[in-house]
């Protein structure tokens, strides 16, 4: 079996790490950089930077973080937020960057998905997605509905259809972010995680909720993500990534270790 991947997300506001609960309240809590470098002194598997209202608020992508980040760690990092063309990609790429996040941009034009995934590989391409649980209906079967602009704007498009044909358009990973479940520490969303991960075939990333190192034991078990992203459990010093694969790896589920 393949080892589940540890990714730690630093939400990105103004060039400061800022956390918020269910995309609201955001309160800034460090550097970027220099909590990059942490992670990765810990063994982190990877890291993913978003910068929560470019795409609000028509910014421009936060190159000087992602130079900054480039120069102090060497492992994966994906960058997200205010990425809408394809020079914004190779800008990203070209900084440093492993991976580009794309979420907004790719809801409101689908084929910039294709034209990432054709110019740079599909490896290069993350959806990010950020849904929420709503009624069941002939017009959103799977329960739980695609919202843009860091959780502010609801799209009437249905999250497992939509993950379904981002795959097809080229997307190479799915980053799932529970709105529900983001930032409360109780865990994720393991049903929407299950639903999407066991019906598409890319990788796919569980986000939002993790508080404990159970909730990443759980996910894992109960679905089939590749990788769990975390935050606040380590944003605030309850845990260190050490520590949680030490758990996992006791609970049976596969870590890659740090030597």
């Amino acid at each position: 079996m393949l080892s589940k991947r540890i990714i730690i997300c630093l939400d990105v506001r103004e060039g400061k790490t800022t956390k918020g609960i269910k995309f609201k309240g955001n309160v800034d809590i460090g550097d970027p950089v220099a909590m990059a470098e942490e992670y990765y002194r810990q063994g982190v598997d990877e890291l993913v930077f978003y910068d929560i209202t470019a795409s609000s608020d028509k910014r421009d992508i936060i190159i000087d973080v992602v130079e900054g980040v480039a120069k102090k760690i060497f492992i994966p990092f994906s960058v997200g937020g205010g990425i809408r063309s394809l020079d914004d990609m190779h800008r990203v790429l070209d900084a440093g960057a492993e991976k580009i996040s794309v979420n907004s941009a790719a809801v409101l034009d689908p084929d910039i998905i294709y034209k990432g995934a054709v110019a740079f590989g599909s490896q290069c391409i993350v959806l990010g997605m950020d849904a929420k649980q709503v009624e069941k209906t002939p017009a959103m079967p799977s329960g739980y509905e695609i919202y843009i602009n860091g959780g502010r704007t609801p799209m009437g498009i249905d999250a497992l259809e939509w993950a379904k044909r981002a795959q097809d358009l080229g997307a190479g990973e799915i980053c799932l972010n529970s709105i529900d479940a983001d930032g409360t520490n109780t865990g994720y969303e393991l049903a929407l995680t299950a639903l999407i991960s066991k019906n598409v075939s890319i990788p796919v990333i569980a986000s939002g909720g993790a508080g404990l190192p159970e909730h990443l034991r759980d996910v894992f078990q109960t679905s089939d993500a590749d990788a769990a992203l975390i935050a606040s459990m380590v944003h605030y010093q309850q845990y260190t990534v050490a520590q949680i694969k030490e758990y996992l790896s006791k609970e049976g589920v596969p870590v890659r270790t740090f030597i």
